[in-house]
Order: structure tokens, then C-alpha cells, then sequence
């Protein structure tokens, strides 16, 4: 395991801290002719190099060069400015799949699928899947009660961004819960409600009020649920 942490430090500070934002806008310019995309290659593989230390494993310090400059490639070729965090989140993805595809291949290791297929881990993975997408749709469908549109029509806000953020607190305070910190969770629900007291004290509009307050009362009501029926289940 400790090469495989040591191939994904070598990955995040390649990629997050030696890369400059001005080489990112000279690459997605210059694409291919970019000479930062090449010095951007060769300082992974440097880092691997160094992170490694062992000349048997020269062969995951080629591949993961070899790699990560096609995967760079490909996507400032296709790049556009529409698909730009798009193809950011895949870009991603590939270069630590690869690392994770090395690791298992050139390094001794007892990896089993079956001791990450427990009762456990599977339910884990089902509440938190749980508590993302689907708990929204049963969080909208609950409201179709009432016009929502109609009271938050003038309510300036990013696209979607009360989604995101549901899921964000709903994930937290299932970790908080099946980890035993449940202070964590009042302190969760303590800094929304000084986030929203401004939204509430200056929206005249009593049924807006209630909404806010119903919609994050059933949200956090949900997580507890959830992680409770975890925390006793397992």
C-alpha cells in the first residue's frame, strides 16, 4: 500500500502544485506545441522517480509517463471551453486509474474483491449513494406540494447549487453520525442556520421562511435516519 500512496503523492503534487495556472493556459493555447506540456510530463516523472527509489519498478515510472502524456494530450486536443470541467473530471480519473493499474500489476500485493464486498462496505456504499441523487428527487417530489418556483423566483442563486449542497451536508452528518461525533452535527446545523438567519430576517415572505426551515429539517432528518439504521446494522 505504501507504493500506491507514494504514486499518488507523486500524481498531486505533479499536477497541483508544480503546475503553474499560466502553463494550463499556455497548454489549452498552444496545445501540442506547448513546451509546458512536455516539462509538465517530465516532472511526474521525475517525481515518481524519486517518490519510488527502486529501479525494479522502472516499469510504472514509464507507463505513468507514457500515459499521462497521452491522456494530457487527448484532452487539450478535444478540449473545448463547454466540456472544459468535463474532461478536467475524466482527465483525472484515467491518471489515477493508471496508477492504481500499476500498483496492482508490478508490486506484490493481496488484494481480494471479496474483502471489499462485506455486508459493511455494501451498505455503506448504499446509503451514501442513497443520500446524493435520490434523496433529492424524494426531497422535490415531497415539495411538489407547493409552488417552489413561484416563492423563489427573485431568489438569486447558482444553478443547482442548493442540490449540491444538500448533498453535502446530508453526506457530512452520515459521516458524523456513523463515526460518533454527533457535536459535529450540531455544529453543522448550528453554521447553516447563521448562513440562512440572513435569507430569513430579510425575506419578508413568511411561506419562503417555512420552506427554507421544512426543506432542512427533512434533509437533516434523513441523514440521521440513515446513519443510525448503519450505525445499528453494522
Amino acid at each position: 500500500m505504501i507504493v500506491l500512496i507514494k504514486l499518488l503523492l507523486a500524481h498531486f503534487i505533479g499536477d497541483f502544485f508544480l503546475q503553474p495556472a499560466k502553463w494550463v493556459k499556455e497548454k489549452e493555447k498552444k496545445k501540442l506545441k506547448s513546451n509546458k506540456l512536455y516539462l509538465h510530463v517530465l516532472i511526474h516523472i521525475i517525481l515518481t522517480s524519486i517518490f519510488l527509489w527502486d529501479a525494479s519498478l522502472w516499469p510504472i515510472i514509464l507507463i505513468i509517463g507514457v500515459t499521462h502524456f497521452i491522456i494530457d494530450a487527448t484532452k487539450l486536443i478535444i478540449q473545448k471551453k463547454k466540456t472544459k470541467r468535463l474532461l478536467f473530471f475524466i482527465d483525472q480519473l484515467f491518471h489515477i486509474g493508471v496508477i492504481i493499474i500499476c500498483y496492482f500489476l508490478f508490486t506484490e500485493n493481496n488484494f481480494s474483491i471479496s474483502n471489499y464486498t462485506t455486508e459493511a462496505h455494501l451498505l455503506l456504499v448504499a446509503c451514501l449513494l442513497f443520500l446524493t441523487i435520490p434523496t433529492s428527487i424524494i426531497m422535490k417530489t415531497i415539495f411538489l406540494k407547493w409552488n417552489i418556483s413561484e416563492l423563489t423566483k427573485n431568489n438569486e442563486s447558482l444553478e443547482d447549487a442548493g442540490k449540491y449542497i444538500g448533498i453535502l451536508e446530508r453526506v457530512l452528518v452520515f459521516i458524523f453520525i456513523i463515526v460518533g461525533h454527533w457535536e459535529a452535527v450540531g455544529f453543522l446545523i448550528t453554521a447553516k442556520s447563521v448562513f440562512r438567519f440572513g435569507d430569513l430576517k430579510e425575506s419578508k415572505h413568511r411561506q419562503l421562511t417555512e420552506y427554507i426551515l421544512i426543506g432542512t429539517l427533512i434533509s437533516f432528518g434523513i441523514a440521521i435516519i440513515t446513519g443510525i439504521v448503519y450505525a445499528t446494522l453494522t
